[in-house]
C-alpha cells in the first residue's frame, strides 16, 4: 500500500469488503439455463454497481473535521492546513523525507527539486487535498488553492 492509499484509508476508512459470492440454495426448484444464469449474474452485478455508486455519491466525507478531531485527540499543535509533514503526522503516517519522496513519486511530481524543498512540500500538500476532494472528500476551498 502506498502513502497516498494510506492517507485515503485514514480519511475514508478501509474499502468495504466485497460480499461473498452467493451459492445456490439446496432447495432450488428450477435449475437455470446458462443464458438465464448469465442474465441473473449481469442483473446482480448491475445492482451491486449501482449500490456502490449511490453509496459513493451519498455524503462527501468532511476531511477537515476528521483531521481536526485527530489533531485535537493528540493535544499537540499542528499546522496540517499548509504542512504536508504535519498532515502526515496528524494521520499517524510516516512524514520522513523518504515517505514524502515516495508520495511525490506516486503523485508524479516533476518539479525542479527532487528533495524535500518547500516547493515540493507545498505541491504535495495541494495534490493530496486535490486527490481527497476528487475521491469524495469535502475540502475547504482555501485548501484547494
Amino acid at each position: 500500500m502506498g502513502i497516498l492509499s494510506a492517507i485515503q484509508e485514514k480519511i475514508f476508512g478501509k474499502p468495504a469488503a466485497k460480499p461473498a459470492a452467493s451459492t445456490p440454495a439446496a432447495t432450488t426448484v428450477k435449475q437455470l439455463s446458462p443464458t438465464e444464469q448469465a442474465i441473473a449474474n449481469a442483473t446482480a452485478a448491475n445492482a451491486a454497481a449501482k449500490a456502490a455508486a449511490a453509496a459513493k455519491a451519498a455524503e462527501p466525507v468532511d476531511v477537515e473535521a476528521i483531521i481536526e478531531a485527530k489533531v485535537k485527540a493528540k493535544g499537540v499543535p499542528s499546522n496540517w492546513r499548509v504542512s504536508i509533514v504535519d498532515l502526515l503526522k496528524a494521520l499517524d503516517l510516516d512524514s520522513s523525507l523518504a515517505a514524502r519522496k515516495e508520495l511525490a513519486a506516486e503523485l508524479k511530481y516533476n518539479g525542479t527539486d527532487p528533495d524535500g524543498s518547500a516547493e515540493k512540500n507545498i505541491w504535495l500538500h495541494k495534490m493530496v487535498m486535490k486527490t481527497l476532494a476528487e475521491n469524495g472528500g469535502k475540502i475547504p476551498k482555501d485548501l484547494l488553492k
